[in-house]
């Protein structure tokens, strides 16, 4: 493989590693991500973008391969001069990773199709640490990565192929170097500088709306639900207190993943499982960034618990008593 083969990450990151942080307590994320899927010798689609924290700022036209900024923040951060220089070396280094990539398919006779990804980016955190990654996939398989304070590219599996190419990775030492002080300078030199001009979006904060209600899957088994959704930004508390008290894990409790909605907010749920009429208030807690010091406070009392089950009865009753009615006038005719 030839050292063009990863300029083309290499240059995505250039291209978008004037980042900047988006949360002022937690740590601060500036990712990119792309995905090259070779169809045959002459079709390959492309696909990159970049986030910051978890908001997409930039992707890559499908045709063009011009980069999209998604929002209007991010292209004032560089002088138009400087944008329009990257794109231009975004596009030759793309052109010759693609030729590069190729010609390996060729000399290891790899079977087509087949997908090459790269993630990239740097964390930072309050005390003014930080943590940097380089890695490629091969087939959605952890394939080569870079060791960036070594300059030294290892193999993530063990098959011929990742061991010619981290052997050849590792002769490329303008390459490593360059991309050593990316992610060790740039990256993190960068960062702060779009924080001037998107600091609405990195910190909007939406507030969740929880809803309880109760489902029963058997007699004896009750399952309370409570689903928070419209929040932003992602890091969230939901628990269940029983009289008061917070209810520990263990497996009657279970929270689903944070799942993202259209509209740019997340929802989960949690369900916990309670006999019926168990004698217990239950509610639901939700602490949010959004709600400061408060908390979401969403009752289901014992007493509705009783409700339903009553209720459940009267159905039953109700459709008993009407076979026994249907059945008197049968035998009546």
């Amino acid at each position: 493989m030839q050292p063009h083969c990863c300029h083309c990450c290499l240059l995505f990151l250039l291209l978008l590693l004037p980042g900047t942080w988006a949360n002022p307590e937690d740590s601060y994320k500036l990712h990119l991500f792309e995905t090259l899927v070779f169809h045959n010798t002459s079709l390959v689609d492309v696909v990159g973008w970049a986030t910051l924290e978890d908001i997409v700022f930039a992707t890559l036209h499908k045709y063009t391969r011009n980069i999209l900024y998604l929002h209007p923040w991010v292209y004032p951060a560089l002088p138009a001069a400087e944008w329009e220089n990257l794109q231009n070396l975004f596009k030759i280094y793309e052109r010759n990773f693609i030729l590069s990539l190729s010609d390996d398919a060729r000399l290891y006779q790899t079977p087509y199709p087949f997908v090459i990804q790269c993630a990239t980016g740097c964390d930072l955190y309050p005390n003014g640490s930080y943590t940097k990654f380089y890695h490629l996939a091969y087939n959605a398989h952890d394939f080569l990565s870079f060791d960036v304070d070594k300059s030294h590219w290892e193999r993530q599996q063990e098959s011929e192929l990742a061991a010619e190419l981290e052997s050849q990775f590792n002769t490329f030492t303008g390459f490593s170097a360059t991309l050593q002080h990316l992610l060790n300078v740039t990256c993190v030199d960068h960062m702060k500088k779009f924080i001037e001009y998107g600091r609405s979006d990195l910190e909007r904060q939406e507030l969740p709306v929880a809803t309880v209600f109760a489902r029963t899957p058997r007699p004896d088994q009750l399952l309370l639900v409570c689903h928070v959704t419209g929040f932003y930004p992602r890091p969230i508390s939901v628990a269940w207190l029983r009289d008061g008290q917070e209810v520990p894990p263990g497996p009657a409790l279970n929270t689903s993943a944070i799942l993202p909605n259209a509209d740019l907010t997340y929802q989960l749920r949690s369900v916990l499982a309670v006999a019926p009429r168990d004698g217990h208030s239950y509610a639901c807690r939700v602490r949010h960034r959004s709600l400061g010091t408060r908390s979401l406070l969403i009752p289901w009392g014992s007493s509705k618990v009783a409700l339903i089950v009553g209720i459940t009865i009267v159905v039953l009753l109700a459709i008993v008593g009407a076979l026994a009615g249907a059945i008197w006038h049968y035998r009546r005719r």
